[in-house]
């Protein structure tokens, strides 16, 4: 997400209204990287993320490892295509928000 653009209404990925977290669409670890440096401006690599749910967020790096993260699933768009998170997104749509625990 870019500085002029608007906040999404939902998650980027399941389109769900949580509360949003910003995801690093090029992993902060890998910003020093030579490989990554060569492609991508450091503002670029700054900014370029995602908002997703906090369930979304946790999926993408359960089923993708940083440096493929980085390299192969880098937008919104070819995360939707990953075949273990699209199935996720697929699933997690169904869900209903789950209810706070009484004491």
């Amino acid at each position: 997400m870019s500085d002029g653009e608007v906040q999404p209404q939902g998650c980027e990925l399941c389109g769900r209204k949580r509360r949003l977290t910003f995801h690093h669409l090029i992993p902060v670890k890998l910003h020093a990287n030579r490989w990554f440096r060569k492609r991508f401006s450091r503002d670029e690599m700054k900014h370029r993320g995602a908002m997703l749910c906090r369930d979304c967020h946790n999926a993408v790096h359960r089923f993708i490892d940083h440096k493929s993260l980085g390299r192969e699933w880098n937008t919104v768009e070819r995360l939707k295509t990953h075949p273990e998170l699209s199935r996720f997104i697929d699933w997690v749509r169904t869900q209903r928000r789950h209810r706070s625990r009484m004491a």
